[in-house]
């Protein structure tokens, strides 16, 4: 599995049969790397909830590479109004699974807000069994627990900018409560009003989940699990 961080909470992951992304949101967004209509390869969209620097550039995306969008069915409803072809629509609820191009995705909640439908995150299973949780935009709450009892969860993404979402001493504690091996923090450093830096999470993880690692990722480069 190959994780590329776009910036903000915009990640590319390929896996299987799937070149997907999360969130993709690329105008307006200071730290992408790269403008959208560069993207040469995308068959699968997620999108966590639908604040504009969340489902940035699905519709455009979707439409130039015929690619699935699953989200909330609420969100996938609104897509289609707007342009999305219905074929292209995988709307869903939280604790669905749906299985894409050798993925198992499963919607879970989020402590959040969105737009239409509800915000949520998903957990990400490949044919060998590597799971990544992506929480969407979130605050802390306890059922996390429950996703590391179902799941084995190998690399969670999770917010650490705080205002809008957990902060990194939420982001450690939310790691003891997964049991996941790896974070990788997202929704920092794109505006001043976030966190800057991923400093206060490697001091929290030290205290309250020292098994995790954390797991930076430099805008654009991609890493392989």
């Amino acid at each position: 599995m190959e994780i590329t961080w776009f910036g903000h909470a915009n990640f590319r992951i390929k896996a299987a049969e799937a070149t997907l992304f999360i969130d993709p949101f690329f105008v307006g967004n200071p730290s992408a790397p790269a403008d959208y209509r560069d993207i040469d390869e995308c068959n699968l969209i997620l999108v966590t909830h639908d604040h504009h620097d969340h489902i940035g550039q699905t519709l455009e995306l979707a439409i130039k590479h015929d690619a699935e969008v699953v989200a909330m069915f609420d969100i996938i409803r609104d897509l289609i109004e707007l342009g999305l072809p219905e074929h292209l629509g995988v709307g869903m609820n939280i604790g669905g699974t749906v299985t894409r191009l050798g993925l198992d995705i499963k919607m879970v909640q989020a402590m959040h807000s969105s737009v239409h439908g509800m915000p949520a995150g998903f957990i990400i299973t490949d044919p060998k069994g590597l799971c990544v949780y992506n929480s969407g935009d979130t605050g802390l709450f306890g059922d996390m627990e429950l996703f590391g009892k179902f799941h084995d969860i190998d690399v969670a993404m999770l917010p650490i900018g705080g205002r809008f979402t957990m902060d990194a001493r939420q982001a450690a504690y939310a790691c003891s409560l997964l049991q996941c091996k790896k974070i990788i923090p997202q929704h920092w450093g794109t505006w001043g009003i976030l966190d800057q830096n991923t400093k206060a999470l490697a001091e929290q993880l030290a205290l309250t989940a020292p098994d995790t690692e954390l797991l930076e990722l430099a805008v654009g480069k991609p890493v392989t699990l």
